[in-house]
């Protein structure tokens, strides 16, 4: 069984920063893209950041310039570094993998973690 687990949530200020972390876990576990969905209260889920193996990103128009990804293949996590922070950021995240587990084809979601930005 896979599990990923995102800490680093919370309640920021606009204008300011938050990190989130997402850490893949289980046995035999290959790891391909990695990214960052949301949902805003009301709306659907969305992309806003991907990151490949290799690590090529990809961002949203809506966080173009504020926020990045990374990840650390050794401890199967992947980042979100979101700055200028604005209240339309408001969502809950889910980190999203792709790869392989037990040799099968892997799709795995998150919890799910709530980001508020107060104005």
């Amino acid at each position: 069984q896979v599990q990923l687990v995102e800490p680093g949530g919370g309640v920021v200020q606009a204008g300011g920063p938050l990190r989130l972390s997402c850490v893949a876990s289980g046995s035999f576990l290959i790891i391909g893209a990695m990214g960052w969905y949301r949902q805003a209260p009301g709306k659907q889920r969305e992309l806003v950041a991907g990151i490949t193996s290799g690590g090529s990103t990809n961002f949203a128009d809506s966080v173009m310039g504020r926020f990045t990804t990374s990840r650390d293949n050794a401890k199967n996590t992947v980042y979100l570094q979101m700055n200028s922070l604005k209240p339309k950021d408001t969502a809950i995240y889910y980190c999203h993998v792709t790869g392989l587990h037990m040799w099968k084809p892997l799709d795995a979601w998150g919890q799910g973690t709530l980001v508020t930005v107060s104005s």
